[in-house]
């Protein structure tokens, strides 16, 4: 059956289900809340196509078909313990008297006859075995007393004890997965026991990766003065394998709104989705905006949560193009907020699972008047300590386990308050 999943965008992020139309905001002033934003990239962001694969090739894939039981699972009535096999009307009475069965025979596990219980009867059975026809219940070796083919039963045994039907697991035609599923490794289990060895997937997004910034050199070269190393890249790459997508790099563009158009239009045409880092900032270096502008739309270029994310958002044909913040930190948060939703979307799941958990706060946390604040922490002892630190740091992405939101206009969080952290 369905298996409800705890999906942290849901706690955080109300996201509409319905693909709506994306609307065009005027990017010179506006910016667009975190809702809003989600809602744009799912709702232009395509979804790949499909293939089949085997079944253990498809851990962490997101299913294109729903899946159904083909038969009832597991298929037979079988014993959950070594024991006997018995009839529990057969028992009423052994709260007064220990009742007798004459064991007929024994069942193992495997392959098995067809066979049938009659009152006052009962099979040895092991752990698997299948149950004879008649029986519903078995009782526990060790609570009964065995005296050469007899069985003496002290006290009344309930139906269905220690037994599994053989439409426990699922029944034929019920519903085991639906499509935007994403596959776990108990998941591949579950579909090797009902015979599925192929499943349809959606192919995996492939995602181009182009880096901004005059100040960026190689992460292999050395840097001169006023240099540092090209890192988001690398953290995109990361970010993209672990959520299921093909990251393609494209290197390094020192600002050049030529270069990076000539390199967005080739990524165009290679890609499902580009994501632009380093790009999208305050002030005449802010080129991300300007070549979509030129080759496509722009939905936006704010994202009003804070501490405030310059990202761009927009569309070139079908391609979505996201434009992130320079400082690693910040891209990371963005990443975790936004690009997670496109990549999903992409592969047709609902909404990505994440890990949260509830811890109390070692700091008092304000809220912001007008916008939602998303807050570093790091866990200790089931307790959450605030990072707080420079724009720009990079330390504090490892200092950090996962984020607080505080909702706008809200009271904030006091010392000793138990939060929500969503771990990164």
């Amino acid at each position: 059956m369905y298996q409800t999943e705890t999906r942290w965008a849901d706690q955080f992020v109300l996201v509409k289900s319905e693909p709506n139309q994306a609307k065009r905001v005027n990017s010179d002033t506006e910016t667009v809340p975190l809702e809003e934003a989600v809602r744009i990239v799912r709702s232009i962001a395509h979804k790949t196509g499909t293939e089949t694969i085997p079944v253990d090739e498809a851990d962490g894939r997101t299913l294109s078909e729903s899946i159904f039981a083909p038969d009832d699972i597991p298929g037979f009535d079988r014993a959950t313990v070594n024991g006997y096999a018995i009839i529990s009307s057969d028992t009423i009475d052994a709260q007064i008297r220990p009742i007798n069965l004459t064991i007929v025979g024994s069942i193992t596990k495997g392959l098995s006859k067809n066979h049938e219980l009659s009152p006052g009867q009962a099979f040895s059975i092991q752990t698997g075995g299948k149950l004879p026809a008649g029986a519903d219940s078995v009782i526990l070796e060790e609570d009964s007393i065995v005296q050469g083919d007899v069985i003496s039963i002290q006290h009344p045994v309930p139906p269905d004890v220690h037994i599994i039907r053989r439409d426990e697991d699922f029944k034929k035609g019920e519903p085991v997965y639906p499509a935007g599923w994403i596959l776990r490794p108990q998941d591949i289990a579950v579909l090797v026991s009902i015979g599925r060895i192929r499943v349809k997937v959606r192919k995996k997004p492939i995602i181009g990766i182009i880096s901004t910034g005059r100040e960026l050199v190689p992460s292999e070269s050395i840097p001169k003065s006023g240099e540092v190393r090209e890192v988001n890249s690398y953290l995109v790459t990361a970010f993209c394998k672990r959520q299921g997508a093909i990251p393609v790099r494209y290197g390094i563009i020192r600002d050049d709104a030529e270069e990076l158009t000539r390199l967005i239009e080739q990524a165009s045409q290679e890609c499902d989705a580009i994501i632009v880092s380093g790009g999208s900032s305050r002030d005449e270096h802010d080129i991300t905006a300007q070549v979509i502008h030129k080759l496509g739309k722009v939905y936006t270029e704010g994202i009003s949560f804070a501490p405030e994310k310059r990202t761009t958002i927009g569309q070139i044909d079908s391609v979505l193009v996201i434009g992130l913040p320079g400082h690693p930190s910040a891209t990371f948060m963005v990443l975790t907020l936004v690009v997670i939703h496109l990549l999903q979307a992409m592969k047709g799941s609902p909404n990505q699972q994440v890990y949260r958990k509830y811890v109390r706060l070692t700091d008092t946390l304000h809220a912001s008047k007008d916008s939602d604040r998303y807050i570093r922490v790091t866990i200790t002892d089931d307790k959450a300590t605030p990072v707080f630190g420079k724009s720009g740091l990079i330390h504090m992405l490892s200092q950090s386990d996962g984020i607080v939101k505080i909702p706008a206009g809200s009271k904030g969080y006091n010392v000793g308050d138990r939060v929500e952290v969503m771990i990164w």
